[in-house]
């Protein structure tokens, strides 16, 4: 006969002390322990999950109660599968909780650049606190549940958006007075894609309306009087950090638009292609800047047909703000 699969813990809790129940159970669901019947608690077999049932127990006989450990394996009535599909929904359930949390702080976060410090350390403290919880239920999802992606993302998410608040402030610092980014030829590689695309849309019609454009070879390329570079290497204006260009030049000019922002958020997906802010709405405009690209191989051509994207991408969100 095979040897079971699983460890059983079997027990009755004593009326009294009334605590004893609830620290029993949690207990148990700290251990990733799920229930298969009222006071009967399952984990898979293994060197920890042995040990682990054997502090509950001790501790639940020593207050009064009873309790049996045992080895088993499903011959009748629940199957393996379906007891796998119990932890799968424990773990689920724990994943989602993660993933709603973070998701409401991502959307309680600041949208300008001043934030107390109270307010900027309890922020912190909630994504330390999701990490952890994160931690732990990976550590008791045994059968490695299918929310676990989700709830990484979002605390990942959540985590690059607190570290963005960080160095809002210190930023702002770093602004550039707009009228010394007017009367300028903007240049930027050749063949351009969705960064440099929606970069040079917002230059003219937020930054410098009159703006001209060059895109050139970026190896080597030495700029002229009146020029200013923007994303290529050892530009005025390009990647810092995890930001990408978009994102520099709203900053650096101090722009204000609130529709700006889920603009530069899509921006940020489609060029970093890190998954920071999980814009759904991404995948669409990718498929329209892959569509420019395709048909058209002129720079300008592509600046004029991804400028109409963007306007009315700006116009959308104008109207919806989020």
């Amino acid at each position: 006969m095979s040897e079971g699969r699983w460890l059983l813990l079997i027990h009755q809790i004593p009326p009294k002390p009334n605590y004893l129940r609830v620290k029993i159970w949690r207990r148990l669901q700290r251990l990733g322990a799920v229930a298969i019947k009222n006071s009967v608690y399952v984990l898979p077999r293994t060197d920890q999950a042995h040990e682990d049932f054997e502090w509950v127990l001790h501790e639940i006989v020593q207050k009064g109660g009873d309790a049996t450990l045992c080895e088993a394996r499903f011959v009748e009535g629940l199957s393996d599968e379906q007891v796998e599909a119990l932890f799968h929904a424990a773990r689920d359930s724990d994943y989602l909780q993660i993933t709603d949390e973070a998701r409401e702080i991502i959307d309680s976060l600041p949208r300008g650049l001043k934030i107390d410090d109270d307010r900027r350390a309890q922020f912190m403290a909630d994504l330390a606190r999701l990490k952890r919880r994160l931690l732990e239920v990976v550590g008791i999802d045994f059968f490695s549940a299918p929310g676990h992606e989700a709830a990484e993302a979002a605390v990942s998410q959540l985590e690059a958006r607190v570290r963005d608040l960080e160095h809002r402030e210190e930023r702002a610092v770093a602004s550039t007075p707009i009228g010394e980014l007017r009367g300028r030829t903007w240049v930027t590689r050749k063949g351009i894609h969705v960064d440099r695309m929606a970069s040079a849309w917002l230059i003219r019609r937020f930054i410098d309306p009159h703006a001209r454009f060059k895109f050139v070879l970026a190896k080597g390329y030495v700029p002229e009087s009146g020029e200013l570079r923007f994303d290529m290497f050892q530009a005025e204006f390009t990647h810092e950090g995890d930001r990408c260009t978009f994102e520099v030049l709203i900053d650096r000019a101090s722009l204000k638009d609130p529709a700006l922002r889920p603009i530069a958020e899509i921006v940020h997906d489609l060029d970093l292609k890190d998954s920071k802010f999980g814009r759904h709405d991404a995948l669409g405009i990718d498929r329209l800047i892959t569509g420019i690209t395709l048909s058209h191989k002129d720079d300008e051509m592509r600046l004029e047909r991804s400028a109409a994207v963007f306007d009315d991408l700006h116009e959308y969100f104008k109207r919806k703000p989020e």
